[in-house]
């Protein structure tokens, strides 16, 4: 069987993305099809590579049961080949994979949900109810990605 392989794109790669890939593992796995999947995040900058998400997306996400274990890397332009679907959590992310030569593959986080915004907040310079809403906006998108997928 072969494996469908996200990869969700935030700037950094320590917030938005690494909370992303988090929860939709923590989703497929509840749903014991975590191994139909192959799961990685990424942000269009270096300049968080190798370090572990932002202690506060870690503490918004432990709150919800989520563990977030990746490391930070910057994406490549094997990624725009090698993953089936590429999310990115806003516009300025999107704009940015595409210019790198990303296809029909890559689109928004929340083109996956009926929500009143498009693009998923960066909450790194503001306070907890951002990791909150990001959280909040992931849990749903993700979800609906996954069923998407699945059927």
């Amino acid at each position: 069987m072969s494996r469908t392989s996200v990869l969700f794109v935030c700037m950094g790669n320590i917030c938005r993305s690494p909370a992303a890939e988090g929860v939709f593992r923590h989703l497929a796995a509840q749903a014991g099809v975590l191994e139909q999947f192959s799961v990685d995040s990424c942000g269009t900058g270096a300049w968080h590579a190798g370090e572990r998400a932002d202690a506060r997306m870690r503490a918004a996400a432990a709150e919800r049961g989520y563990e977030l274990s990746s490391r930070a890397r910057q994406i490549t332009s094997e990624d725009l080949t090698a993953f089936d679907v590429i999310l990115c959590m806003d516009g300025d992310n999107m704009r940015d994979v595409l210019a790198m030569g990303g296809d029909d593959r890559v689109s928004l986080m929340l083109n996956e949900v009926d929500v009143s915004v498009r693009d998923v907040p960066d909450p790194y310079y503001g306070g907890d109810a951002g990791f909150e809403q990001v959280m909040d906006l992931l849990e749903a998108s993700c979800a609906a990605l996954l069923e998407r997928l699945r059927s």
